[in-house]
């Protein structure tokens, strides 16, 4: 079967911890701890301005590799992006099937925004301001992040007193209905039974469940959507029924369309959804 882990860890950056440089304006701080969850000592890497006056909105980053692979590290160099840009920005590590099936992922992302919250003041966070944005299953949780504020079923852990709701979401080719996943990507078949326990003839509630479009309520996020017309992974149908959805709910969501591309962006496409999602979260996350 054909690995997709190289490009989701290529979204907007490749850097890696052997060549990631840090700017003198900035600092990046690794292995910081934000939740125990099964005894997994799950961790955040964080880049911040130097020398930053007032609080800063936050953009927690959060990683692709069909809930089964990928590290945190993947999204170092897009953290020292957004950081250069004016944000704390983190990148986490979640708990990975099989090991830990559905909503183990989903609680680690939902920890992470509250330990965020919970350590505003140190970091010099605005906790009012803190945006999501991932790609591909990190799509798929940065969404889901986005349609369940306010839903306690998935606060569960550490730092219980905060809210896990986020501000803003861009969401990278994230699936948002596994139930119509089969057939139409070209490792479905062989990630989703790892994340939810079993097929959809065996795990049809989990499936449903576990789906951002179930979800969506007045009450979501606005979201920016980025996908490639010619994705073989997650089909381009899946950010077209995600922005009916919140658009039937009332909720701000914009589509950036990538003709021609697949599922991972490279060059002038890479340029561009960077471009989008700095935009995106300069709206809604600095004051105007």
């Amino acid at each position: 079967m054909k690995s997709i882990l190289l490009p989701l860890l290529a979204i907007l950056s490749s850097a890696t911890a052997a060549d990631l440089v840090i700017p003198d304006n900035l600092t990046f701080e690794r292995n910081v701890e934000f939740s125990n969850a099964a005894d997994q000592h799950l961790q955040l890497n964080i880049a911040k301005p130097k020398n930053a006056t007032g609080l800063l909105p936050a953009i927690l980053c959060i990683h692709g590799g069909g809930f089964r692979a990928g590290t945190r590290e993947g999204y170092d160099g897009l953290c020292l992006k957004l950081a250069g840009n004016g944000y704390v920005a983190a990148t986490m590590t979640y708990r990975l099937a099989p090991a830990f099936q559905y909503p183990a992922a989903v609680l680690d992302c939902k920890a992470a925004v509250r330990w965020l919250r919970a350590n505003a003041a140190k970091l010099g966070i605005d906790p009012k301001r803190i945006g999501v944005t991932g790609g591909s299953a990190g799509g798929h949780l940065v969404q889901f992040l986005g349609v369940t504020q306010g839903v306690k079923e998935f606060d569960v852990g550490e730092n219980l007193d905060q809210s896990s709701d986020v501000t803003c979401v861009v969401n990278f080719y994230g699936p948002s209905d596994f139930t119509k996943s089969y057939g139409k990507s070209v490792d479905a078949a062989e990630v989703l039974p790892l994340f939810f326990g079993g097929a959809l003839d065996t795990k049809l509630k989990e499936h449903i469940h576990g789906s951002p479009l179930y979800w969506v309520t007045p009450n979501a996020s606005p979201t920016l959507i980025v996908h490639g017309t010619e994705d073989k992974y997650v089909a381009y149908e899946q950010a077209g029924w995600m922005v009916d959805k919140l658009k039937a709910a009332q909720v701000e969501v914009e589509l950036l369309t990538m003709q021609g591309a697949g599922h991972g962006f490279s060059g002038a496409d890479a340029e561009k959804a960077d471009a989008a999602m700095l935009t995106f979260f300069d709206k809604h996350l600095k004051p105007h």
